[in-house]
């Protein structure tokens, strides 16, 4: 059994999946999640939405807690199950509890089949945040070029974002930063195959990363095997902390800052 203690630290679990845990086995609801994270010092956490036809659920799912902001978007691998409908998504997106658009992206490790869809999709979405004013979550997997691309061409410098559980070179993480996007590490950083992922972040400037767990998937070293949830941000951050050579705390200090940063957000009191 895995014990939680109340913390101190301060950490914000940028890329979550609230909706999509485990509530018949693992948790009993929603607020016991939340409650698990908030004793190992994650008090906020971003849901992020995968497809516009659960938005509407999902966003009702965590409206009882103001520590749990929201995205509105249709994941790349999801294109083939949601319409590609801009003025829907504007609609969905401009909800005050929306503080970002996506995810979305492009991922041809595993669809580049659907790449032109992807491609149509994200610019789609990039339009959106741009008039909204509101930052994207990008999903980017052996796509670097294209994403780059898409991002440049719609004039996402304009808004910013964030490239979300980050596996790619460390070029393509200085040419998103120069765009004003911030970089998102997961538990994968933890991995026994994540050498060339480790020597990234080593090179990443503290003041543009974030933390994140992308629960329900990729839950990190000690977790690997078990459903990952919000609490675990604190491992990635204690992880990240030993591999930067600073502490805890500097880590949970930068990462929380620079989200409240990006989003444009104030604390929830809790």
């Amino acid at each position: 059994m895995t014990l939680f203690i109340q913390e101190t630290v301060l950490l914000v679990d940028s890329h979550c999946h609230l909706d999509k845990l485990d509530y018949g086995n693992k948790h009993a609801n929603m607020a016991e999640v939340i409650d698990k994270a908030a004793r190992r010092g994650v008090d906020h956490m971003l849901c992020i939405g995968v497809g516009l036809s659960s938005f509407p659920a999902m966003l009702d799912a965590i409206a009882p807690f103001p520590q749990v902001f929201a995205s509105c978007g249709v994941h790349p691998l999801h294109q083939q199950d949601e319409q590609n409908d801009p003025a829907l998504l504007r609609r969905l997106a401009a909800h005050p509890s929306v503080v970002a658009i996506g995810e979305t992206g492009l991922d041809y490790f595993y669809a580049p089949e659907t790449a032109a869809l992807q491609r149509r999709a994200f610019e789609q979405h990039v339009d959106v945040a741009v008039a909204l004013d509101k930052p994207l979550v990008i999903h980017t997997r052996s796509a670097q070029d294209d994403t780059l691309a898409v991002l440049r061409g719609g004039g996402a410098e304009r808004v910013g974002g964030v490239l979300h559980c980050f596996t790619e070179s460390l070029e393509m993480a200085e040419a998103a930063m120069e765009l004003g996007f911030y970089i998102s590490i997961s538990g994968i950083v933890t991995f026994r195959s994540a050498d060339t992922l480790r020597e990234v972040v080593k090179a990443l400037p503290l003041e543009r990363l974030l933390v994140e767990t992308d629960s329900p998937w990729l839950a990190p070293v000690p977790f690997r095997g078990e459903e990952n949830e919000p609490a675990y941000t604190r491992t990635v951050a204690e992880y990240i902390a030993k591999l930067k050579g600073v502490s805890l705390e500097r880590v949970a200090q930068q990462t929380t800052a620079n989200f409240f940063e990006l989003f444009k957000l104030a604390r929830a009191a809790v």
